[in-house]
Order: C-alpha cells, then sequence, then structure tokens
C-alpha cells in the first residue's frame, strides 16, 4: 500500500499546490487533534482550518473531508454514537479521496467517509504544511494502515 500512498500523493500534488503557512499549519492541526483524541480542539481546528481555504472544486473537497472529521470529532468528545453524521463525498469529490469503492463494497460508511477524510486531511498537509511536515511524516505508518484495511475491496491481494 505504500506505492498507493505514493501515487496518491503525486496525484494529489497538482490539485493542492499550497496554502499560506496559518491555513497548511490548521489543516496538519485538525488531523492530529483528532489522531491524538484532542476532540474539542480538533473540533475548533477544523473550523478554523475550514474558513481558510478558499475556493475551488479540490478545496471543496477538502472542506468536506474537514466536516466530516469535525462531525465525527463532536460525537466523541461528546460521547455519542451516530451510525453517519450525515456528510459523505459525493460524486464529484471521488476523483479527490483516496478510496473509491461501489456501495456494495463499503462495510461501513461513516468508517469510510472518515478514513478518506483523514487521509485525505493527511495528505494535504504533507503537501502544504512546511511546518508540520515532519509531524505529518511520522504518521505515515497510521496512514498505510488505514489503506491496508481496504487492500482487498481495492483488488490490491
Amino acid at each position: 500500500m505504500e506505492r498507493f500512498l505514493d501515487a496518491y500523493i503525486e496525484r494529489m500534488r497538482p490539485y493542492f499546490p499550497g496554502f499560506s503557512g496559518a491555513s497548511a499549519h490548521e489543516i496538519a492541526s485538525a488531523f492530529l487533534a483528532f489522531k491524538f483524541g484532542l476532540y474539542a480542539n480538533a473540533v475548533r481546528e477544523c473550523t478554523h482550518a475550514i474558513s481558510l481555504i478558499p475556493a475551488g472544486e479540490a478545496n471543496a473537497t477538502l472542506k468536506k473531508a474537514l466536516e466530516i472529521i469535525r462531525a465525527n470529532a463532536q460525537d466523541l468528545d461528546s460521547s455519542i454514537v451516530t451510525g453517519d453524521p450525515g456528510i459523505v463525498f459525493s460524486g464529484t469529490d471521488l476523483q479527490f479521496v483516496p478510496v473509491s469503492l461501489p456501495a456494495e463494497k463499503i462495510e461501513d460508511n461513516k468508517t469510510f467517509n472518515l478514513d478518506n477524510a483523514l487521509i485525505l486531511a493527511w495528505v494535504v498537509a504533507l503537501l502544504t504544511s512546511t511546518e508540520d511536515g515532519e509531524a505529518m511524516g511520522e504518521h505515515r505508518r497510521l496512514i498505510v494502515r488505514m489503506l491496508n484495511g481496504y487492500k482487498k475491496a481495492l483488488g490490491l491481494e
């Protein structure tokens, strides 16, 4: 899945050539806060990052990814278990998410959308935040493990 991830990073590079340092750092901070279980911080970081991201098709998908992360963080912070926060990637978003599967191959839609959102946020932070590049690099194994969960469904076994 290392090669799959590398190919995805390269595929996203032209769509996310860079953000301001503040915007890129907010995206990285949102990812890190969620992954470290600092859910109230993740909600705040996602909200701030969303407000800083300019318009554009790829950026709209990134905003949706941050909305998905924020909704899940809100649930986890409140100790609420919901089946689906109601925010999902649509057809136009699929070109920007790492894993695209037919509905019948998706076991848990909420987890599937969250995984895609986290991976997209991580990749954008890796590509755009020079301040957080090392921290993002330290989470590469986590991202590869997340992708490994979809290896069979993607037909890569």
